[in-house]
């Protein structure tokens, strides 16, 4: 039997499904089947080889380019495709318009993109601009929330794939923390600075949507976009403070300024094999027998070289120990926001809000003096953080705090915070600390 005659007849819709299954009845097929015209055109597309498929987006795309005089004569097409061999030109324009991708004007002897290759091709194009973006898939996401929210035709679709984004990227930097590396969170801390200026145009898109033609399901997920963006902005202090706690055990190494993490960077940036050469001569392999336990085995080897065979061996102390210098911990330059906070709170005399002491300058700024505040009144506060801590002051929510209620500030990069004040102890000595 020949290859030809063996190959079995292409499957039908009807083949996947489960008896008794009408695809119509599947929710996510049904929309499919809805619209299979527009989905011919992409297969119509991208059917092939990929040689053949960049050759048709390339002939679709040069036709799409002319916005001014959308009809194209043949002759035009031999001039503008002349890099294309003339046969294999006429065979994709052939298939372009068998599929309704291009039109031919028998009257006028003229082509031009149908509708439905037009769309098709504004689709691609729109890819295409981000694909050399870094994260491309939340900066493509965050333009069809844009465009659909400007049409008012929303699709509860999209802001699922968003939402799925954002839930991936949070996972990944709470995975970052919760390891304790360094590395991961300086990586982790880069990656939050390459999305963040699409988180913020995000936010800004979702702010200005229109309650007119949105449905209770598309709002909600939308306000969990909303949610999530916020917990993913304020992993920067989190990152911060992370990476100050690293700081302050970080080993300095002789009086260079060299510290373990210098060390450790520097290895991870070699290749295997100089790794490899540098553990050469310095690492030994040695046998473990599993048959025998190393313990009975040391304590029987100690007692037959050193009781029976030299039992007049002669005992020496070690020599005492060589002056060397001590090397101090290099003292870390603590940040300007928390000399600005001691500051404001150094004389405070009466109450003044938190919105007051926390706002300023950007949002990172006001997330890091946000995370300093608990340490206000701490006896075990870090020793960096002993200055604030030793302040005769006490922050105090208030009873809309509680009740998860928000203060609008709308300055400086902060939109509202939670209300409360920080007010002096009371009918307590004030010893401030130098």
């Amino acid at each position: 039997m020949s290859q030809h005659a063996s190959r079995s007849p292409s499957s039908t819709l009807g083949d996947f499904l489960a008896a008794g299954v009408v695809a119509e009845d599947v929710p996510s097929l049904f929309p499919l089947l809805s619209a299979r015209p527009l989905l011919a055109a992409f297969v119509a597309l991208f059917r092939g080889g990929d040689d053949e498929v960049l050759i048709r987006l390339s002939v679709l795309k040069g036709i799409g380019t002319r916005a001014e005089s959308p009809f194209w004569s043949p002759r035009e097409l031999e001039e503008q495709f002349v890099w294309l061999d003339p046969v294999k030109l006429d065979t994709v324009l052939k298939r372009l318009r068998e599929h309704e991708l291009l039109i031919w004007d028998g009257e006028q002897r003229l082509y031009h993109l149908a509708p439905t290759g037009r769309m098709a091709l504004a689709a691609i194009d729109l890819m295409l601009q981000f694909a050399a973006e870094e994260d491309a898939e939340l900066g493509f996401l965050a333009s069809q929330v844009a465009a659909g929210g400007a049409v008012g035709r929303l699709s509860a679709d999209t802001l699922r794939h968003l939402l799925a984004r954002l839930a991936e990227l949070e996972a990944q930097f709470a995975a970052a923390v919760a390891s304790g590396s360094e590395f991961r969170l300086v990586a982790a801390q880069a990656r939050l600075q390459s999305v963040w200026k699409w988180m913020e145009k995000g936010t800004a898109i979702l702010a200005g949507l229109s309650e007119e033609g949105f449905d209770d399901a598309t709002w909600r997920l939308a306000q969990e976009i909303g949610s999530r963006q916020s917990r993913i902005m304020r992993m920067t202090s989190v990152f911060q403070r992370e990476l100050a706690a690293i700081a302050r055990q970080r080993v300095h190494l002789s009086q260079g300024g060299l510290s373990s993490s210098d060390v450790a960077a520097w290895l991870k940036g070699l290749a295997l094999e100089q790794v490899a050469a540098l553990a050469d001569g310095g690492l030994r392999i040695v046998p473990e027998p599993v048959f025998a336990l190393q313990d009975v085995m040391l304590d029987i080897a100690e007692a037959e070289l050193v009781d029976r065979q030299h039992p007049d061996r002669r005992r020496s102390s070690l020599p005492p120990p060589a002056a060397v210098a001590t090397t101090r911990e290099l003292p870390v330059e603590p940040p300007p926001e928390l000399a600005a906070l001691l500051q404001a709170l150094l004389h405070l005399d009466s109450p003044i809000p938190v919105a007051d002491v926390v706002v300023g300058g950007s949002f990172r700024s006001a997330s890091y003096r946000l995370s300093l505040l608990p340490f206000l009144g701490e006896d075990k506060a870090p020793s960096d953080l002993a200055p604030l801590a030793a302040l005769p002051v006490q922050l105090l929510w208030s009873a809309e705090a509680a009740a998860g209620e928000l203060a609008a500030v709308n300055r400086a990069e902060v939109a509202a915070i939670t209300p409360g004040c920080i007010a002096p102890l009371p009918d307590l000595p004030r010893n401030l600390p130098g």
